[in-house]
């Protein structure tokens, strides 16, 4: 084969859908729009999402972000993070007199309610999810004395419940689609009455975003996930196209980071972002990648996604009352995050 032939035979499986969910877009362009109406600095406790380059340029607007609600100034503007937050937390900033924005995805305020639902009914709850992460602590606080988490299959010979007729799953919704099930699966076998959840828990953009990437990876030599590696579902990427197929993959934030010798005997690389990544980086990637003679883009299309979800009630009452404007769709005045 010819070095001519070498280059045209490379290429790049795009995946589609991929980067922002309807969640973080809105979160996001929450935390933009509080900046614009209210002024520096705006406080947001965690990651308002979990992805670097987002957070950063954030920052630099005038965005503090803090681990803890005590670390806001009493009577400041706080905004909780996309993940969620406990009702602990909320009586915090109450305590403070600070002004709050709820920022949490609306898919994460499902689980909530379920959460609490199911223990008003004394019910185990069995919360399948990463010990730490911030959107389990949220869940986990609407109902403590229910909560049992289950971190993996290998987790369920030790859980242990009250009673085994009034159990229920629910689940971390950034999670990979097959372990979960396969966790369902063994905690059914030790609870036959286990009930599931009214909806799926898992969120469509996770779930689209996996089922791409399943598509791509039996004819890819080598996936690149844009995505921070504290980004739960931009980590399960990673794993769901080695499982799938993928010869090699790896995750990293900027195309900066992709180290030239993962492309050596590389013919087809897969390129997707977690969903809170910004599509400008992948844009970045895709320019690296062309630079090295993978010029040939195909799109892999898994799903349609048109969810938009409004803006907090909190800030759509403000903006509102500022100029009246209609502030019930999220994707204004697209900027650099967009």
């Amino acid at each position: 084969m010819t070095n001519t032939q070498t280059v045209d035979s490379k290429r790049v499986l795009l995946a589609a859908p991929r980067g922002y969910c309807a969640g973080v877009d809105r979160a996001v362009v929450t935390v933009e729009k509080a900046l614009d109406l209210y002024g520096p600095p705006v406080y947001v406790r965690k990651e308002i999402v979990h992805n670097k380059h987002v957070v950063t340029t954030l920052e630099k607007r005038g965005a503090i972000f803090v681990d803890e609600t005590d670390e806001v100034p009493e009577g400041a503007t706080v905004i909780f993070s996309a993940h969620g937050v406990a009702p602990v937390v909320h009586e915090e900033a109450k305590a403070l007199n600070l002004k709050t924005i709820d920022a949490t995805c609306p898919l994460v305020t499902k689980v909530h309610r379920e959460a609490k639902r199911f223990a008003a009914d004394d019910f185990d709850i069995l919360l399948i999810g990463h010990e730490g992460h911030e959107e389990v602590v949220g869940t986990s606080g609407e109902a403590p004395e229910h909560i049992v988490l289950v971190q993996s299959p290998d987790h369920v010979e030790q859980v242990q419940v009250r009673d085994p007729d009034k159990v229920v799953w629910l689940s971390q919704t950034t999670l990979s689609v097959d372990e979960t099930m396969e966790t369902v699966r063994r905690l059914r076998e030790k609870f036959p009455k286990l009930q599931d959840p009214p909806s799926d828990d898992i969120c469509y953009a996770t779930q689209n975003r996996q089922l791409a990437v399943k598509q791509m990876a039996p004819e890819t030599d080598l996936m690149i996930v844009v995505g921070s590696r504290n980004s739960s579902n931009s980590v399960r990427l990673v794993e769901v196209a080695i499982e799938h197929g993928a010869k090699a993959g790896h995750l990293v934030d900027y195309a900066d980071e992709i180290d030239e010798s993962w492309l050596q005997g590389v013919t087809t690389v897969g390129v997707t972002s977690g969903a809170s990544v910004p599509e400008v980086l992948v844009r970045d990637v895709l320019e690296y990648l062309a630079e090295r003679g993978y010029q040939d883009v195909r799109p892999i299309v898994a799903a349609e996604e048109s969810l938009l979800f409004a803006l907090p009630n909190e800030l759509r009452r403000d903006l509102k009352a500022r100029n009246g404007s209609d502030a019930d769709q999220v994707r204004h005045d697209a900027g650099s995050l967009h």
